[in-house]
């Protein structure tokens, strides 16, 4: 089954080289995220207390596909952690942009994890492919 994408189009994700491309991309953003958190002086501590708050937004799922898909892209798409830094650099205020290197950070990690921003069909359903056992169903049809 085909996922579908905002526009109604089927999606399958990403496949082969431009996945590996994507996941390592991730592996990037983790990095920067996590270095340029150090070299604001931030605390390893604060940083692996608000490393998951973003799973937080898993709740949404319990009002349904959509909702939680909505819930989960606005906590996992880089256009939040990058606002922050904005404003962060805009207000001279270096914990907003240790803030932002942590949700980076947190982005970058579930990407390269191989977890994408989610569609309304349901939590397996990403544009990076899907996930877990609809990925085996797939696998076992083919």
């Amino acid at each position: 089954m085909a996922m579908q994408g905002l526009n109604g189009a089927a999606s399958a994700g990403v496949a082969g080289g431009v996945r590996g491309m994507l996941r390592l991309e991730a592996l990037a953003l983790l990095a920067a995220g996590a270095l340029l958190f150090a070299q604001l002086g931030g605390s390893w501590a604060m940083f692996a207390l608000l490393f998951l708050l973003p799973d937080l937004s898993f709740i949404g799922f319990l009002a349904g596909p959509r909702i939680g898909a909505g819930a989960y892209n606005a906590a996992h798409s880089t256009l939040g952690p990058l606002a922050l830094g904005a404003a962060g650099l805009v207000l001279h205020d270096v914990r907003l942009e240790q803030a932002a290197c942590i949700w980076a950070a947190h982005v970058g990690f579930d990407r390269a994890l191989g977890y994408g921003l989610k569609y309304a069909t349901g939590f397996g359903d990403t544009h990076l492919g899907r996930l877990g056992r609809a990925k085996a169903a797939k696998a076992a049809l083919a």
